[in-house]
């Protein structure tokens, strides 16, 4: 079915911000373990916060482009942000032999990419909704073309950054961080070019602009200002409260399980705490809001349902950004016709599964669609993370038995990523549509960022998992299960996806009542 041109300027315009991301996210535990020497539990825990962090910045982006900025001037400012980050991080490694100096520019790198991809983020994917009439049937299908985009833009990009940057010299990380800050210059610039031109309603509308210049958008903002002028600041109060106690409950929990002494100075996970702190009190806030009809309430309930599955799915599937980039790095034969395959390449293939396969679902759900046969959101969702335990269920037994250090054919890991796309395929599109039938038009792009917020908390948590990385035979411990083998460290996943993926099938029926009507 023929889809508005302005879907294709934001596919490119995702394409290159994900090349930006990706090339970086595919260099970076290995650039924190073989420059700056950094060992596996602490770049793991780095690379949670940082990825955990990227994920809850839309929730600011999303407030002050629904309030101030418009999507576009956010996704302009959001993107040049980003390009300065990947720019300091090829600074960082320009100077990975000076620790101290490298270190600081790594940092500042990481601060700005995380504050300009909360701004960039919810309001790209909002503005693939606004392309399209409420009621119109092609969503999940545009949905699906633009996460294809995100792909393309992800397989580039490890190959090119591994390309250039990882070649086992450290020194040559830096290439890798500055083909990241071109790629996202790249993008900002198409966009800025021919925004005016396609992106617009079917009726011809410019869409993505400032509440001042979209009528209905101001009327919006005005309705919400008098909501607000209404509502009771103790609810504010308490929400920060709450915030605070919860900061403080996460902190003193974290230094307890590291033997530490129960003074929240001592060994706490700060970023791991806000995050966690923030994922649980903004959508209590959000809920509370007594201007909230009935029916917004109960839609935006199904968000956050879905929303909490989806922690449990990406925290086993952003296991490609460390400990299966380990585990392909240490423990996966890469050797090609006498050539050895880098590690980050591996980063490539799922997302070239899901630029194979992304055209096969659009037309699935668009056959079944016109069968009347199509599954709801939420039981899409549910198979997606049901094809995660499967993924991990293969590469478990690939592993069974095999010794420390002993490498494993490649099959196995890509296997895996397979079954993951596919599962990928039912979820990650399929929830951004929800999110923009289900969302009221004020929330749009806040309650967009409480979806990304979700993935907050699940990279972090992935992170934290990430630690436990069976490594020198030594028996780490998670809730009770002891993980000595990598056999063990696959199984948790197993396990973990496998429950929520059961328990959100049995609860499909309940969200679809809930939805009212939309799916």
């Amino acid at each position: 079915m023929k889809h508005p041109k302005g879907l294709y300027l934001l596919f490119v315009t995702e394409m290159w911000e994900r090349f930006s991301y990706y090339g970086m996210r595919a260099l970076f535990v290995l650039y924190l373990t073989q420059a700056l020497l950094f060992n596996k539990d602490l770049s793991s825990q780095i690379y949670g916060s940082y990825t955990g962090l990227v994920y809850l910045t839309p929730l600011i982006g999303g407030y002050i482009s629904d309030r101030y900025w418009g999507n576009r001037r956010s996704i302009f400012c959001g993107g040049i942000m980003m390009a300065i980050g990947q720019f300091l991080m090829f600074f960082s490694a320009v100077y990975y032999q000076q620790a101290q100096l490298a270190s600081y520019l790594m940092f500042c790198g990481l601060g700005i990419l995380i504050l300009g991809n909360g701004f960039f983020k919810p309001n790209i994917s909002t503005m693939v909704g606004d392309l399209y009439e409420p009621t119109d049937h092609r969503k999940d299908s545009a949905f699906t073309i633009f996460y294809m985009g995100i792909n393309v833009g992800a397989t580039i990009a490890p190959l090119w950054c591994g390309f250039v940057g990882n070649t086992g010299n450290p020194a040559d990380f830096k290439w890798g961080f500055l083909s990241a800050g071109i790629g996202m210059l790249l993008g900002i610039i198409v966009f800025q070019l021919l925004k005016n031109k396609y992106l617009c309603t079917p009726n011809g509308k410019q869409i993505g602009l400032t509440p001042k210049q979209n009528t209905v958008r101001l009327q919006e903002k005005k309705a919400e200002e008098k909501r607000q002028q209404h509502a009771s600041p103790l609810r504010i109060y308490l929400s920060i409260i709450g915030a605070i106690v919860l900061f403080l409950v996460f902190s003193i929990n974290y230094s307890s399980l590291n033997n530490n002494s129960l003074s929240i100075f001592s060994g706490a996970d700060w970023i791991g705490s806000l995050i966690f702190s923030i994922s649980i009190i903004t959508p209590i806030f959000l809920i509370t809001d007594k201007a909230l009809t009935k029916i917004e309430r109960e839609r935006i309930w199904v968000i956050y349902i879905v929303s909490f599955f989806v922690i449990f799915f990406w925290s086993a599937f952003e296991q490609a950004g460390a400990s299966l980039t380990f585990f392909a790095d240490e423990q996966t034969n890469r050797t090609i016709l006498g050539w050895q395959m880098p590690a980050s390449y591996f980063q490539s293939f799922n997302a070239i599964f899901v630029v194979l396969l992304s055209p096969i679902f659009a037309m699935l759900w668009s056959f079944l669609g016109k069968k009347n046969k199509e599954p709801n959101s939420p039981t899409k969702q549910s198979i997606g993370l049901f094809l995660l335990s499967i993924g991990y269920l293969i590469i478990a037994f690939g592993v069974r038995g095999v010794a420390p250090g002993t490498k494993v054919s490649m099959l196995w890991l890509t296997s895996l990523y397979l079954v993951h796309t596919m599962g990928e395929l039912c979820l990650s599109p399929i929830g951004l549509s929800l999110v923009n039938k289900l969302s009221p038009a004020h929330l749009a792009s806040l309650l967009m960022g409480v979806w990304f917020m979700s993935n907050a908390a699940a990279n972090k948590f992935a992170g934290i998992l990430s630690g436990y990385y069976p490594e020198n035979g030594v028996t780490k411990i998670f809730m009770g299960y002891h993980i000595t083998t990598l056999f063990d460290f696959f199984m948790l996943f197993v396990v973990m996806s496998g429950i929520a993926a059961i328990i959100l099938f049995f609860l499909t029926g309940k969200l679809k009542k809930m939805m009212n009507g939309v799916d």
